[in-house]
């Protein structure tokens, strides 16, 4: 049987043990998600790269969505923004997304205050393709 004084001890290394799990199976969570969005953005790519019209996507074909956007700001498939300008819709993403290159890669940029990480790759055709959380 514990103490008092023991009993809060292991009540205290219970709460860390605790809290990194959680921290633990959100660094798992996060991880699966990077993977997932890279997987599905470099899958468009390649379609488009192979000759499928960037028109034909669905938006909500993916989870989270995949974005397909031209060079110069014009959102081709967006489930809210499709057919708009980015640049006027939302130049910080803008700003962001368009240094996309055809390796790939993460940007960070603050929308509406909170903070997103979006996995951005060039077509050959200089389309921009992006997911994110």
């Amino acid at each position: 049987m514990f103490n008092q004084r023991g009993g809060a001890k292991m009540k205290r290394l219970m709460a860390m043990l605790y809290m990194v799990a959680v921290v633990l199976f959100a660094t798992q969570a996060f991880s699966a998600d990077k993977e997932a969005i890279t997987k599905n953005v470099d899958e468009v790519v390649a379609a488009i790269n192979g000759g499928k019209g960037a028109a034909s996507f669905a938006p909500d074909a993916y989870t989270p969505y995949a974005f397909i956007m031209e060079a110069e700001g014009k959102l081709i498939v967006h489930p809210t923004l499709a057919g708009k300008d980015l640049k006027v819709e939302g130049m910080p993403i803008y700003e962001a997304i368009k240094a996309a290159t055809p390796q790939g890669g993460w940007v960070k940029y603050v929308w509406k205050e909170k903070e997103k990480n979006t996995y951005i790759k060039r077509t050959n055709n200089n389309l921009i393709v992006g997911s994110g959380y």
